[in-house]
């Protein structure tokens, strides 16, 4: 399994995406890895991640977290700082890079922010392995829609470290650089679901920004998927995409407020906020082909690109705008994902690892 008795840095490694990553590392999904490093600059999040486990009981489908202290190695550092990416990328073999700054208005305020992290901060691990010749098997890098025709700060930095990691690949030959790109992320820190359930549970309104708006609908779990079919089969500077629904935000509104008596109210679009989420554009589909359950976007480069770019899958571009699930599907997606608010409630212990 690829996995299997490898070290794995995971950059970001106390967010949602990343906790739920460590999370299904641990639990041996691929193999069991023989340590998992995570590198933030956070020391609270990382003292109640390492809490998280402590107090974790064992099942049987999951990793024995009695195990943990040996498997995971909490580092404080930051991926601005050249020295500290050097001093994690060094110890791993495999590395996952799920820091960043993503919150779309923050963005917009404080560019220079974005850049330095979802940027420089990219370009150091790259420096790192290039300059010190680390023997690292893959980089994989996390990316957004918003990275695909970007209109805003944070997809115009995001586009610009799939760059990085893609052209790394002629620099660093014996280094796989690969991305993963999907867009918001169901439940995760900052995204619209916790914003509602927070606004249903103080009696209301639900705020929306525009009725029309439309989002992919992705879980924790399955951004996760993702990545660990893009670290088994992607080739060198493929990007991975997902295959999901997607619904309209005033429809998610509806589905989460179901039948209390709650007000919606229509506030207008934030800063750099996108109407619909474009996973593909129409020049990306020319170099977009199947990968199983997933679409790959094949690296434009020559030097990367073997001809595969001819079997093209799509023909106009991916976005949430198309095939949009109606407000029963709506519910039901819901459901299953367990992100309805009376089924978060019954899951709080759960909840606490995701």
């Amino acid at each position: 399994m690829y996995l299997q008795g490898k070290k794995i840095l995971v950059t970001g490694g106390t967010g949602s995406l990343g906790k739920t990553l460590v999370r299904r590392i641990l639990a041996g999904d691929l193999g069991t890895p023989s340590k998992v490093i995570v590198l933030s600059r956070d020391e609270a999040k990382q003292h109640t991640m390492r809490l998280e486990y402590l107090h974790k009981t064992v099942t049987t489908d999951e990793v024995i977290y009695n195990n943990f202290k040996q498997l995971l190695e909490f580092r404080i550092g930051d991926l601005r700082n050249y020295h500290d990416v050097c001093a994690a990328v060094r110890n791993a073999d495999i590395v996952i890079n799920a820091a960043a700054l993503k919150q779309v208005p923050t963005c917009e305020y404080f560019p220079g922010q974005a850049v330095q992290t979802n940027c420089i901060g990219v370009q150091n691990i790259v420096d790192a392995i290039v300059e010190h010749d680390y023997p690292i098997e893959t980089v994989l890098g996390v990316s957004t829609d918003k990275a695909c025709k970007p209109v805003n700060v944070m997809g115009m930095t995001k586009a610009i470290q799939e760059r990085i990691f893609i052209s790394a690949n002629l620099m660093a030959s014996k280094t796989r650089f690969i991305c993963v790109r999907y867009g918001n992320v169901l439940a995760s820190r900052g995204s619209v679901i916790p914003l509602f359930h927070e606004q249903i549970k103080n009696g209301g309104p639900v705020t929306i920004t525009n009725p029309d708006m439309t989002r992919f609908l992705l879980s924790l779990d399955q951004a996760v998927d993702l990545i660990f079919s893009a670290l088994q089969n992607a080739q060198a500077g493929e990007t991975y995409i997902p295959r999901v629904p997607s619904a309209t935000v005033i429809n998610i509104a509806k589905a989460l407020i179901g039948d209390k008596d709650i007000d919606i109210n229509i506030i207008g679009e934030r800063p750099g906020e996108k109407m619909h989420e474009i996973l593909v554009s129409e020049e990306e589909c020319r170099h977009t082909v199947s990968r199983e359950e997933y679409y790959a976007i094949v690296s434009m480069l020559p030097e990367l690109c073997d001809g595969d770019y001819l079997n093209v899958e799509l023909s106009k571009e991916y976005s949430s705008e198309d095939n949009i699930a109606t407000i029963e599907e709506t519910v039901s997606l819901l459901k299953k994902h367990n992100l309805m608010l009376d089924q978060r409630v019954s899951n709080t212990v759960e909840e606490l690892l995701v």
